[in-house]
């Protein structure tokens, strides 16, 4: 259910943060909510509040979560204390981080398909090894949600909240993260990168998210374990498998959270111009999202969900709202595209003019880069001069 509406706000937030994009200096493009609340909406101080939530809801707040994970996992591998975990990877970070934002994405770009490809592979073993109790686990899930004990009392609130909370950690549609990478993509319509995001919604939350669950699931005896967290996952495909699987997870586990350390940080990084732009700001966020690594891998795991919980839940409504406002934006752009591809055209471009005003857009139609300064007083004039233009035709 959380994916269903999660794909439509992700269509609708990754489509605006193309539209208001900017040029990045040196080349590329920089968006998301920030940027399309500030040139947009006109609210800088509402944009450097969604800035400020951002960094510390991802470089901060998620980054002990991923931490944690990593700290755990080890831990019931290796038995090694979390505190040494907390050091490596938090020196492990540092040297990433301060290596410059083209060291992060080739780190990141190496380890994301690794990590997927390897979890996804061994769900898809388990699954077939107990297809027969796929039926059951599946049943086990929906009348564990809804059944007679879910909607008894505040059980049915619970199993609620806790779908949202984790629908929206693992997919993070509407809360304004995505969108920061979806508008550095260089794409020749902006509801193209939308209907991108919408359909990784789904195949986030539907399928890998569902591995995870037959993972757990499908071992007799699961929820007697008394265990939980990544912990749960280690001991039921140790069970199956045997003690050695733990290292496998445990690597695993160590490309996916550490992949998410670095790409957290730099939603952090694109929103720091709205924060501060004294030299001394990011370093002083650098050194907070290094300390908080280590903070995260010897904190307890409830402290580490119960923070990202809240954050999670200011982030989404300051970007929910923002797209409720701009959202007829969006889909006067996906109007345009579904017209242009009903008139036979195979790759549809985007012209501003086919929204009803065009305030704010910096970067089309494509044209060479400019300077945001030079944007900025510029704006209205072409934006007007956009608008008659579009009169006109």
């Amino acid at each position: 259910m959380i994916a269903t509406v999660g794909a439509a706000s992700g269509f609708v937030e990754s489509t605006l943060a193309q539209i208001y994009k900017t040029h990045k200096p040196g080349g590329g493009f920089l968006g998301g909510p920030a940027y399309y609340i500030k040139n947009k909406l006109g609210s800088a101080f509402f944009a450097g509040v969604f800035a400020v939530l951002i960094s510390v809801t991802y470089g901060l707040i998620f980054n002990s979560v991923q931490a944690n994970t990593m700290a755990q996992s080890i831990k019931t591998t290796f038995n090694i204390d979390p505190v040494w975990t907390g050091i490596f990877v938090a020196l492990l970070t540092a040297a990433v981080i301060l290596g410059g934002m083209t060291r992060i994405a080739k780190v990141v770009g190496v380890m994301v398909p690794f990590m997927a490809g390897a979890y996804l592979l061994l769900a898809i073993v388990v699954t077939i090894l107990h297809i027969n109790l796929v039926p059951e686990a599946i049943w086990n899930i929906v009348i564990s949600a809804f059944g007679f004990k879910a909607v008894g009392g505040a059980a049915i609130g619970i199993a609620l909240m806790t779908g949202i909370r984790r629908g929206l950690f693992s997919n993070e549609a509407g809360m304004g993260a995505v969108p920061n990478a979806a508008a550095s993509a260089d794409a020749s319509h902006p509801v193209k990168q939308g209907l991108i995001q919408a359909l990784g919604v789904y195949f986030d939350t539907l399928i890998v998210c569902t591995a995870s669950a037959m993972l757990i699931l499908l071992y007799p005896g699961w929820n007697e374990s008394g265990q939980t967290g990544i912990n749960l996952v280690q001991y039921t495909v140790s069970s199956e498998f045997g003690s050695w699987i733990n290292l496998f997870i445990t690597v695993v586990v160590l490309f996916f959270a550490f992949s998410s350390i670095i790409g957290n940080y730099f939603y952090g990084e694109m929103n720091m111009p709205f924060i501060s732009k004294k030299p001394a700001a990011l370093p002083i966020f650098r050194a907070c999202v290094i300390a908080m690594v280590f903070i995260g891998s010897v904190a307890g795991l409830s402290l580490v969900w119960d923070l990202a919980d809240l954050f999670m839940a200011l982030l989404a409504i300051v970007n929910l709202v923002a797209i409720a406002l701009l959202g007829k934006y969006a889909f006067a752009a996906l109007k345009d595209y579904q017209d242009q591809k009903k008139r036979g055209i195979l790759e549809p471009t985007f012209d501003p003019s086919c929204l009803p005003d065009q305030v704010g857009i910096y970067c089309w139609p494509l044209e060479p880069a400019k300077t945001e300064p030079a944007q900025e007083k510029a704006a209205p004039a072409k934006a007007k001069k956009a608008h008659a233009k579009g009169k006109a035709k």
